[in-house]
């Protein structure tokens, strides 16, 4: 079946086209193309981020039972308000002063609230706190991030404002976080960006050590951002794609990283080709004949894997699988149109001051990797087996990790949000600035309330409110809103209003959509993992036509991926300290580190293939290694260097990411692909193939 499957050779039509692309003319056509598509999508893709959507209840699915709340509470016309709780706190004990200038600002925020009430400054009990409640305007409250953000802002400065001295003073609620929480996505269209172009350029300028050659495979992938970021919005607009704050944070990186990589590759065989041949389209054929068999089955790889993200049920985990696989589309696409253009345009002079010259390529067996496979092939098991067993030690520390962060815990930094909610912490119950909210029939009320009450960790339960046909109960909780404790107190909540009989009960609130968003995800981690796993092995059997080498590449990745987190939450936890490793972060950065872990196999195992079909099994193994491990090894200081962007910013999911998937990367390509896979190959032999065989070129 498989000799089968290798007479049918899909990439059989890749010289036609490469014939298409190489001549002059051809080449300034293609440029042309792009230069007449770039204005439009760069104008569209500046549209991104002002549609960006970090509301919490777009983030889960209609079955969530938090999502049924505000559902529920949409069919009434109506919603459950968001509150901005401003906390006066004096550690000697309020004084007059104190309650006229909460009672001050009361009436003051009145222009926020579009009518509702404000409920007078609640007092806490040990006398040195006063709360003010302040429900937002709808208007308000859906502009997110628009309006709430200078909304909390003014609030904060006028709270602060003619306070006397000595009162501390802070904004926070679910307002106040979800301006924190908006705030840090506020800067990502302004630096990520620019930080990001400027790592992948300062890498270009030191691996190529030329002053032009680094500027086109920037230029490539920069355009194919924009083309990426133009079609992601017409998706979000057209067809309802939910793009969120981490989708913009992850898709300027892993759009540079791809580009530069498969930029990487392509130029570096172009070099190799150029050293062969004196006519440099037929060089550009060559190269395009060689690599891009490789480049496509790698984009295919990742963005396969990214669309079973598809499978997930929370919301930016759906938006960023089609936005991340035509990121990698865009960045394919213009990395073997634009870029074989501008390099033939250019010449061999855009090599400068290192031209490539005909009968001047040195032998793989020559360079530094090449001499690494020769150390390798003395004696393999003794290289893969010790290697393989440190990354399944560094694998037991993920038994030791902390799964789930607060709202608190989710900032690098103290936003005006964490220190409000450490005041109202000590001096008020844990929720008092963010009930859980149980949403029943008029009619059960009182047997709902009797039930919350008796439920261990509510601190107290507030009186209803009618809205439309149902009843709003409000039910204050001992811990902090969105903490492990509170998510196990609404937990319990839940099952004692579901047995209210007749009530119809549902609890939903902050606090409830963070539980069931950790329940989502681990929901999401059961099934895209294994979805992932099979779709990545599945196109490695039919681009190497083999059923032993895929294994092994897979399991290899699975390993690093494993070693990776178990490292990562040693990072995380004990040098970093952060509380734990975000729900989010365990299925994403699989999802990455496998795709990406797989992709630098596939350039390196379809190079090794073509070599042993010419030289045999061991000097192809050799061969293939010293070839390709230098532009592996730059293509993964890039995508390292590029995701470690992410470390900047202040949300510790996106920091989690960023770093694991930094940390994998650099695991994959100086450990796996350099050590593990070439000394299993050399350690299998030609068993690594079965039960084919590589064809001879």
């Amino acid at each position: 079946m498989f000799d089968r499957i290798a007479a049918v050779n899909v990439f059989s039509g890749l010289p036609r086209l490469a014939r298409l692309l190489t001549p002059l003319r051809a080449s300034w056509l293609s440029i042309a193309v792009w230069l007449l598509v770039l204005p439009l999508a760069g104008m569209l893709s500046g549209r991104l981020y002002g549609i960006q959507n970090n509301d919490a209840t777009q983030y889960l699915p209609r079955t969530a039972e938090s999502t049924q709340v505000v559902a529920a509470l949409a069919r009434q016309s109506s919603q459950a308000p968001l509150v901005a709780t401003v906390v006066y706190v004096r550690q000697s004990g309020i004084t007059a002063a104190d309650r006229a200038k909460a009672s001050a600002d009361a009436e003051r925020f009145r222009r926020y609230t579009g009518g509702r009430p404000v409920t007078p400054p609640i007092p806490s009990r040990d006398g040195r706190a006063l709360m003010l409640n302040v429900p937002l305007a709808p208007a308000i409250a859906a502009a997110i991030p628009t309006a709430v953000v200078p909304t909390v802002a003014a609030m904060r400065a006028a709270a602060g404002a003619g306070s006397p001295a000595g009162l501390q003073t802070s904004v926070t609620g679910p307002a106040g976080y979800a301006a924190d929480y908006a705030g840090a996505f506020g800067s990502l269209d302004q630096h990520l960006l620019l930080m990001t172009v400027a790592v992948v350029a300062v890498i270009l300028l030191v691996t190529y050590r030329s002053p032009v050659l680094w500027l086109v495979p920037l230029v490539t992938a920069g355009i194919g951002y924009t083309a990426a970021a133009a079609i992601v919005y017409e998706l979000a607009t057209r067809l309802g794609l939910v793009v969120s704050g981490e989708t913009l944070g992850i898709l300027p990186v892993l759009v540079f990283g791809a580009g530069t990589d498969y930029a990487l590759l392509l130029i570096a065989r172009y070099r190799e080709e150029l050293q062969r041949h004196a006519d440099r389209g037929a060089a550009m054929v060559a190269a395009l004949r060689r690599a891009v068999p490789a480049m496509l089955a790698s984009a295919a790889t990742v963005s396969i894997s990214l669309l079973c993200l598809l499978a997930a049920e929370l919301n930016p985990n759906r938006g960023l699988g089609p936005a991340g696989a035509t990121g990698i589309a865009c960045t394919f696409l213009a990395s073997v149109t634009l870029l074989p253009a501008i390099l033939i345009v250019a010449g061999r002079r855009v090599f400068w001051p290192f031209v490539p010259r005909p009968g001047t390529a040195a032998p793989a067996a020559e360079t530094v990797w090449g001499r690494i496979g020769r150390r390798l092939a003395w004696r393999p098991r003794l290289a893969w087996m010790p290697v393989a067993a440190l990354l399944a030690v560094l694998a037991i520390g993920l038994g030791q990790a902390r799964f789930g962060l607060s709202q608190t815990q989710g900032f690098r930094t103290q936003p005006d949000f964490v220190v409000g909610q450490a005041l109202l912490s000590a001096h008020y119950p844990g929720s008092a600035s963010d009930p859980a909210l149980a949403l029943t029939r008029p009619a059960s009320v009182a047997a709902v309330s009797a039930a919350a009450a008796r439920t261990a960790g509510v601190a107290q339960v507030l009186p209803a409110s009618i809205i439309g046909g149902r009843a709003l109960v409000p039910v204050v909780l001992t811990g902090a809103p969105a903490t492990p404790e509170a998510e196990a107190a609404v937990q319990r909540l839940r099952d004692a209003v579901h047995r209210v009989p007749g009530a119809g009960a549902m609890v939903g609130g902050d606090t409830a959509m963070d539980l069931d968003t950790r329940t989502s995800s681990a929901r999401d981690e059961r099934v895209v993992i294994p979805l992932v796993l099979g779709v990545v092995l599945l196109i490695l059997v039919l681009l190497l036509r083999s059923l032993v080498a895929p294994l092994l590449l897979v399991a290899t990745v699975v390993l690093s991926y494993a070693a990776t987190m178990g490292a990562g939450t040693a990072l995380f936890q004990r040098v970093l300290g952060f509380a734990g490793t975000d729900y989010s972060v365990p299925l994403l950065a699989f999802v990455f580190l496998v795709a990406l872990g797989v992709d630098y196999n596939i350039f390196l195992v379809t190079r090794v293939r073509e070599e042993v079909g010419r030289r045999g099994h061991r000097e192809g193994v050799l061969t293939g290694l010293g070839a390709t491990g230098g532009v592996i090894t730059s293509a993964g200081i890039v995508l390292a260097a590029t995701f470690s962007v992410l470390a900047a910013l202040q949300l510790v999911f996106l920091v989690e990411i960023g770093i694991l998937v930094s940390l994998g990367v650099l695991l994959d390509t100086f450990v796996v692909r350099s050590i593990v896979v070439p000394a299993i190959a050399l350690d299998l032999g030609p068993r690594t193939w079965w039960p084919a065989r590589p064809p001879r070129p």
